[in-house]
């Protein structure tokens, strides 16, 4: 058979018919390709979407390298042979991108059904290769393979077919899809995908078409593109459950660009140029690797840090309910005992047994309150509360609480007074739970005072309603303002005056307010010199 009208391939790629162009083209490509499988291979081996991404990179990297020898080679019977080759693998790059979405998707291995039909799909190709069901034979002229039914009509059937079961399977399980974060997974991997399928078939079905087969080799740059969606969604979204493969992609591939200039560079000076910026670029992202390499074993440390606390936190809440349910079954059951001795169940008492069995009651109330208290507030740090938001009045909500408190603080030698302007005191919120914050301030207030009055003041500005509860009690030191409002804090000297303070009440108010999208603060001048507790809601 007679040579194709150029010279003998040279290291089998090289020619005077493969356009310069195409050098470019394909070495990137492959390049990207397998560079990109095999760092994501090695790191995440037990990963089936993985193994899967790297056998289609190894075909795409075989098509590629074929493809060029194709176009360098001058012997019609090698040009034949491996264009037969790789119609087949292009049809396996397509089954297996089947294979990888669906598993990529599910996180599991596909069905023998998927699995048979992808194998049946196959089978016509395999049986057809040799034949002139596939290759016809060749135009000597431009050594171009003839093609025949199964390279010309049926891989693209094949081809649509497979782009088509990719986004019905894609759409279909988005659709069934709830996290946010995998639905963004589903359509970066997809596209990804279907970008590259269909930019490495257009060219090729030009070709088989028009016989312009030099068209076929722009979508091969489809590939470096492809690998930038994969390595975003693996930094982004973890999604082979690896690290610092996007990095690592990023530095080669740069290396990769700036030394394929030297196939194109002329000038002497130009190619020592390019020599110290590719030495450079390598260096640099030696460098580069290693910084990003620390810093994520450092965030994977702080991780598992996080991970070990809610844990801690979580033990700590059991704990917490577990004593203080326990605590409050002991108060309870205490009470009734008082109770029952103050009710005659016991028999017929003395004065001073009445007096005892008084404050024991009293001192189990205060007990239950305080149980009451901390389980409350954990309950809202978890958001277990479910506070009933409607239009309530908040001036009702703050005159119920003064009328309750009166008498205990004139009992207490204490004036209270209140001064609400005439308005409209609406706000969205749950009765219950604001009455629970003004009546927490109002204690607080009362158990720090031991003489002189106490103000309850209500006032509406600027569509915000503004809540004043002052004293002329101990005051706050500047210190002791920076523990007001926190888990437990407490004032320096708070327990000297309260000796049941536990520093959850003020806590409450912050934790209820706040979810009532309000704020509360404390203003004092100092100790001695009483304070100011301030709440802030929104009206409606």
């Amino acid at each position: 058979m007679p040579l194709c009208p150029w010279e003998p391939a040279q290291y089998l790629f090289f020619s005077s018919n493969v356009p310069p162009l195409f050098y470019y083209s394909h070495g990137i490509s492959v390049i990207f390709a397998l560079v990109f499988g095999l760092i994501l291979f090695l790191k995440a081996k037990k990963a089936s979407s993985a193994k899967l991404l790297f056998i289609i990179t190894l075909l795409f990297s075989s098509w590629v390298l074929l493809d060029l020898y194709i176009w360098a080679s001058n012997d019609p019977s090698s040009i034949l042979f491996f264009w037969s080759i790789i119609i087949l693998i292009e049809v396996l790059i397509y089954i297996f991108s089947i294979y990888f979405i669906d598993v990529f998707n599910e996180k599991k291995d596909v069905s023998f059904k998927k699995k048979l039909l992808m194998s049946i799909l196959i089978l016509p190709i395999v049986i057809g290769l040799p034949t002139y069901l596939n290759l016809a034979g060749i135009e000597m002229s431009f050594c171009v393979a003839l093609e025949g039914v199964i390279a010309k009509y049926y891989v693209y059937a094949v081809e649509i077919f497979s782009i088509m079961w990719i986004l019905f399977y894609s759409f279909r399980f988005y659709g069934k899809t709830v996290d946010p974060s995998t639905k963004k997974q589903i359509i970066f991997s997809t596209t990804g995908i279907l970008f590259f399928l269909l930019a490495l078939s257009s060219g090729n079905l030009i070709g088989s078409l028009t016989e312009q087969w030099q068209y076929s080799q722009y979508g091969l740059f489809a590939m470096p593109i492809f690998i930038g969606i994969l390595a975003y969604l693996v930094v982004k979204y973890n999604a082979f459950n690896i690290k610092l493969i996007a990095t690592q992609v990023l530095v080669w591939g740069l290396a990769i660009l700036i030394g394929s200039q030297f196939f194109f560079i002329k000038v002497p000076i130009n190619m020592v140029l390019n020599g110290v910026t590719f030495v450079a670029s390598i260096i640099f992202g030696y460098f580069l690797i290693k910084s990003v390499k620390k810093e994520i074993e450092q965030k994977e440390e702080l991780a598992k840090l996080n991970i070990d606390l809610e844990a801690l936190i979580k033990q700590r809440e059991s704990l917490t309910h577990l004593i203080t349910h326990k605590v409050k079954g002991s108060f309870t059951h205490s009470k009734y005992i008082f109770a029952g001795i103050l009710d005659g169940t016991f028999g017929i008492i003395s004065p001073e047994l009445q007096k005892m069995a008084e404050k024991g009651i009293e001192s189990d109330d205060v007990g239950i309150n305080t149980v009451d208290l901390i389980l409350n507030a954990a309950n809202m740090q978890k958001g277990l509360i479910k506070y009933d938001m409607k239009k309530t009045d908040f001036k009702e909500v703050v005159l119920k609480v003064f009328s309750e408190k009166k008498v205990p603080a004139e009992t207490k030698g204490l004036q209270i007074e209140k001064n609400i302007k005439e308005d409209d005191y609406s706000v969205l919120g749950d009765s219950f739970w604001l009455k629970e914050a003004v009546n927490n301030l109002v204690d607080n207030s009362m158990k720090y005072t031991k003489e002189g009055k106490i103000t309850v003041k209500l006032e509406k500005k600027d569509g915000k309603i503004l809540l004043f509860v002052q004293d002329t009690g101990m005051g706050i030191t500047e210190e002791d303002k920076k523990n007001l409002f926190t888990e437990g804090g407490r004032g320096r000297d708070s327990v000297k005056i309260n000796v049941d303070s536990t520093g959850y009440g003020l806590y409450t108010v912050k934790l209820i307010i706040e979810a009532h999208k309000g704020r509360v603060w404390a203003e004092s001048a100092g100790p001695g010199k009483g304070s100011t507790f301030f709440v802030e809601l929104p009206a409606v």
